[in-house]
Parts: structure tokens; sequence; C-alpha cells
């Protein structure tokens, strides 16, 4: 039976599509004109007896999506509404905490005495940074536990950690916090494994076969690359920007800078606040608002996706401008390749794209390393 919440969704859908297709199609093509992103239903991708024409469609709109936005409204996903609501709630519950308690579980520098490994913890406000400029948010980062490879002392001796291999450290309030946030991963997880198999079809790679290793190229290669995803949690608080915006003028206070994503797959959730999170469309100046659709995540591919398929898809620049009421809380999570897995252009997508690989490649812990060192304010 359908419940209120899910017809709620199917209009709110609907509307949209009915919006898209119009700008899309009545619009001149000298002018570019979007009202919304593309709403994909990822269903058939979770289902083990959905039909091989009903994937192929589905792939053949992510790859529309792919290639023309980056990002996509997904739905389909199979997680309930209240438990998304859950989500948000709890980490706005969090926030509203006092800044001692909240600093219980505060990030540290790696290989420092405090125990820190650089990224994982509570991020106080103007911390993180993008292009050099303080972000206007605070922000819990949790990551798979470092379980690849065996685990080195710090620079500060044996009770200190390397850049990444720390506990996480996880909010004793609420009481549920960490419970309802592991059982929400793991369904995450299987979503975004749904989500690049797709993919993988999408580009026409060619069948899985048995044999195959975390270099073949096939259809299926993403989701090899990703079996061991050194995934990450982010949980983000935006208080109201304060700076009012100029017509005319540059925008100088961002929630979160202008950026792209730097591994394979986000599936953001978001609070019903409107106009904050902005996409870049392709013609490199129009900034189309992402506003939250009920019970559906906003997607976007990340910079590994455009390395891999060698530029066929890029992944798109993002900012958020919170000057809207209230408190936003936004939770993304990041789909990610293995640590170690090699990320290089895959042969057909160079061969697509006029021959020439845009990367020699790299393993994504590499990639990952690399960004985190530069990712916060001491």
């Amino acid at each position: 039976m359908t419940t209120m919440a899910e017809l709620n969704i199917i209009t709110v859908s609907q509307a949209l599509k009915m919006e898209y297709l119009s700008a899309t199609m009545d619009t001149p093509p000298s002018t570019l004109v979007v009202k919304s992103l593309p709403i994909i239903d990822i269903s058939a991708f979770l289902n083990p007896s959905s039909t091989f024409q009903a994937r192929q469609d589905i792939a053949a709109t992510i790859d529309r999506a792919c290639a023309d936005y980056g990002f996509f409204y997904l739905t389909g996903h199979g997680i309930p509404t209240s438990r998304l609501d859950e989500i948000i709630s709890l980490a706005r519950q969090f926030f509203s905490l006092p800044l001692s308690e909240k600093n219980k579980i505060k990030r540290y520098d790696a290989g420092g005495p405090e125990g820190g490994d650089g990224a994982r913890g509570y991020q106080g406000m103007g911390e993180n940074i993008t292009l050099g400029r303080r972000d206007h948010q605070e922000a819990i980062d949790i990551y798979r536990e470092w379980d690849h490879s065996p685990k080195e002392a710090g620079q500060g001796g044996p009770s200190t950690h390397k850049t990444l291999q720390g506990p996480n450290l996880w909010p004793t309030e609420p009481q549920e916090f960490k419970s309802v946030y592991l059982d929400y991963i793991e369904q995450c997880k299987k979503i975004g494994e749904a989500l690049v198999r797709a993919m993988g079809v999408a580009l026409n790679l060619g069948p899985a076969a048995p044999d195959a290793d975390q270099n073949t190229e096939n259809e299926e290669v993403f989701v090899r690359n990703t079996d061991r995803s050194f995934w990450v949690m982010r949980m983000i608080g935006y208080p109201k920007l304060q700076t009012p915006l100029v017509e005319g003028e540059d925008i100088t206070e961002f929630s979160c800078g202008e950026h792209t994503d730097y591994g394979c797959v986000t599936l953001l959730l978001a609070d019903s606040t409107p106009g904050a999170l902005q996409v870049l469309l392709k013609d490199g100046k129009t900034w189309l608002n992402a506003d939250p659709i009920p019970g559906a995540f906003v997607v976007n591919i990340g910079d590994m996706i455009e390395r891999w398929t060698n530029g066929k898809w890029k992944s798109t620049r993002h900012r958020v401008i919170h000057r809207g009421d209230g408190y936003r809380v936004s939770v993304p999570f990041f789909y990610e390749p293995n640590f170690s897995a090699m990320v290089k252009p895959l042969r057909k997508c160079v061969e697509s794209t006029g021959g020439m690989p845009v990367h020699e490649g790299n393993t994504y812990g590499e990639h990952l390393l690399g960004k985190v060192f530069n990712n916060f304010y001491n």
C-alpha cells in the first residue's frame, strides 16, 4: 500500500519532471533554462528480480544525467522517509549541544598527543576550508575504519596516529546516535553499490566475467573497485549567513565554497531548507538550486568517476550559500573507491573521448590523503 508520504514524493517528483521536460523541450537551444535536476528511480538495480530492460532504461537515464549535469535526484532507494528524518534529527540534536560537549569528540591533527588522525571527529565553526577560505559550518566526519593495511604509529610515538588511521569518534549524545548511523551507513553502502553497478552498465563496458580482477574493464569495474569502499559519512550544520547579498557584487561569504567532490558518488540527505545547495550548470555561469525533495537523495559524481570516464562524465562544481531561515542540516554519504584502488581512465572511455587519457592514474588513497592534508585550519 502506498503511504501518504510516498504519494507526496511521487507528486513532487512528477511536478519537477514536468518542469524539467518543459524547460529542456520548449527553450531555444541558445538559452540555458533548467528548472530541476533529473529524477532517477534506482529500484531496478536493488531488486534482483527486475528485468534486463528495466535496468537498461535506468542506465540510459543515468548516462544522460551524468553527461549533462553530473547531478540528479535519486528515488526508489528503499530507505523509509521516517529513517531519513531521524538521521537529520539526530544530527540537529548533536549540533544543538554546548560546544564543550561537542568538543569531546574534537578532531585533532594527526601525530599529536591528543590522539587525532587529522580527519575523524568534530570540526568547529570555520575549521573546514574550501579554496583557502573558511566555510561557515560545523561538522562531524566518520570514515570506514582503517582495515586494508596495518596501522602505523604517528610521528608523536606509539600512542599517536597517522593521518586517517585513528578510530572514529562517536557522540555519546544523543544516546542512539551511533547505532542508528551505523545501520544507516550499511543501507547507504548498498545504494552506492547499486548506483555504481548501474553506471558500469550505462557506460556499455561489456558484461561481467567470473574471472575478472580489479583491473578488468567491464560493467562491474566500479563494483569491484568499491567492494571495500573507503566511505565517508559527514554530518554538517550551517548557521544562517549574516552578510547580505548585494546585487552585482561578488559573494564573499560561503556556507561551503565552490568545489567538486573528490571520490566516487555522493548521496546527499538534507533538511527542507530551500535555496542553499547550488549546482553549476554546463555553461559555467548558471547556478541551479538543488532544493530537497522529501525522501530523495541528491546525487553527484566525484572526481574519481570523472577520471575513470576520461571526462565523459565530469564532476560538477557546487556550493552552499545558506541565507534562509533557521539552522540547516545536511548529511552526505560519500561512497568512495577502495583505498588501494588504482583509478585511471578506462580504455573504452578514452576511445570515445578523443583517444588521449586525461590522467595517468594513481590510487584513491593517494588522492584522498592529498585532499585531507589541506582540508582544515588549525
